[in-house]
């Protein structure tokens, strides 16, 4: 059974809101579930209750082996409901059924156990030497403790819920605080369902809250004065407004993972072959709704033509289906909304002399009239200036360049406002280690796209986000370094 109902306090409550939303299966947008949308008054609940399951409950006070065999049980019984979570997950959002269920599921369950892992390997520091103290010496030994901070709000986009979900709750609540996780109403169905599951672990009450909420709801989630953490992913635009409503209200520690136009920086030495399939998957995965897909391609011009010609003839046998179909490759876009979006983007790169090399429509099956599918689309002729090179399209829209030198491949790459990702390929490890290191870009991949270890950082620079998450740089965050000294005369 679909859960809409808000998970507050280990149970299931009644919006104090009355805006109602209406989930669309983006395939057919017929309905799903219709459920309430959270507003200020339904955040303040779910707040007081992670602020009461932090002051005065058993969670921040556990031994950490007890919370890391709780988390490992929290992790498995998401294992367990795989095809529930992913099926679900895919009608939704529009995602491949096979990819939400062996990449986002399988994430978000492994997100919850690595964290929990991470908090039973990371270090205790401890610093001995000496000092003076009422002019005697003195020896010290100097512990640092790493200690939960309270609450944390966490705000996740729309595109990958249940892995974004969990990739925040998992060091939030491993490191002992509580929080209010606040998805999207349009994609929120996933995260619902995760309150059974959790009070199913052994979770107590109050340590997850969640609840679906639009903008009223993330700014009193921001504003909210016992919220001592804030963890957002999102645009550029939501980002500033969080920064800006955090700022003004206390100065609580921010995270934010905000967009991105990675290139996909192609040599002509590379492995032609593996590099059309990679470069095919960073951007039409997930139908290029990811902050992380390789939307911009630069192409060494001694290849330019052979290069494209393959790669078109890629995208074009791509299968445009319905994603709970195994032979699909391509599904839907999240909404008509999103849809129409992405394709005002189309009309705008036609607009301004980029030439429409393949796709760029509607597929005319009229089997998939009614959904939201748009096929993969490919430009070149782009000028850095145009607005499909600069701007995050969200869609299966790749625009191409092509370079010269090493240097203009690099100069190109680095023109944009975004850092969050890029990829190189080439079968010259020296000149790829050399163009990563001049990437103005967070996280570069080596001839690959999206692989991902949980121990490394995961964020960007410029406009693409503040701080970075995963491993201990999300440990970190969610907790609070106290030194406690202790001296002895000698």
């Amino acid at each position: 059974m679909i859960q809409t109902d808000h998970f507050v306090g280990g149970k299931r409550v009644k919006a104090f809101s009355q805006e109602s939303y209406t989930s669309l299966n983006p395939s057919n947008n017929e309905a799903i579930a219709t459920f309430f949308v959270g507003n200020a008054q339904d955040i303040d609940r779910a707040v007081q209750s992670a602020r009461e399951a932090f002051d005065k409950g058993p969670w921040p006070r556990l031994p950490i082996k007890e919370r890391i065999k709780i988390l490992l049980k929290f992790a498995n019984i998401i294992r367990r409901e795989s095809d529930f979570l992913g099926t679900l997950e895919s009608q939704d959002v529009g995602k491949l059924k096979e990819e939400c269920i062996r990449h986002d599921v399988a994430r978000a369950a492994e997100n919850i156990a690595f964290f929990a892992k991470q908090m039973e390997e990371w270090p205790e520091e401890t610093f001995t030497g000496e000092g003076k103290f009422l002019g005697k010496p003195v020896k010290t030994r100097s512990d640092v403790k790493r200690l939960p901070v309270g609450v944390a709000g966490l705000i996740i986009p729309w595109n990958s819920p249940i892995m974004l979900g969990t990739w925040k709750i998992g060091p939030c609540i491993a490191t002992g605080n509580t929080c209010i996780l606040k998805p999207p109403p349009w994609t929120s169905l996933s995260c619902l369902q995760l309150g059974e599951l959790a009070n199913e672990a052994g979770i107590p009450a109050g340590v997850i809250n969640i609840l679906p909420g639009g903008p009223e709801a993330g700014e009193a989630l921001v504003r909210h004065p016992s919220v001592n953490r804030i963890s957002f992913t999102g645009s550029v635009p939501g980002g500033k407004v969080v920064a800006k409503a955090n700022a003004e209200t206390r100065l609580a520690p921010l995270s934010l993972e905000l967009g991105g136009k990675s290139p996909a920086v192609v040599f002509a030495d590379c492995d032609l072959d593996l590099t059309i399939k990679g470069v095919a998957r960073g951007i039409f995965r997930s139908q290029g709704q990811s902050c992380v897909a390789g939307s911009r391609l630069l192409l060494e011009q001694s290849i330019y033509n052979d290069f494209l010609e393959r790669l078109i003839l890629f995208a074009k046998k791509m299968k445009i289906g319905n994603p709970l179909e195994p032979s699909s490759e391509i599904g839907p876009l999240v909404s008509r909304e999103h849809l129409q979006r992405v394709e005002a983007y189309i009309q705008t790169g036609i607009q301004e002399g980029a030439r429409l090399l393949t796709g760029g429509k509607r597929p005319n099956d009229p089997a998939l009239s009614r959904g939201n599918f748009l096929e993969p689309t490919i430009f070149d002729q782009v000028k850095p200036t145009m607005k499909i090179f600069r701007e995050e399209i969200f869609g299966p829209v790749l625009v191409v360049l092509p370079f010269r030198s090493e240097e203009e491949a690099v100069q190109l790459a680095n023109n944009s406002e975004f850092g969050l990702s890029s990829s190189v390929w080439t079968k010259d490890e020296r000149k790829a280690m050399r163009v990563a290191e001049a990437l103005e870009a967070g996280m570069v991949w080596i001839n690959s796209h999206f692989v991902r270890d949980l121990r490394v950082p995961f964020g960007g620079v410029k406009n693409s986000g503040i701080g970075s998450e995963g491993g201990r740089y999300s440990l970190e965050f969610y907790t609070q370094p106290k030194m406690i000294c202790c001296t002895e005369e000698m």
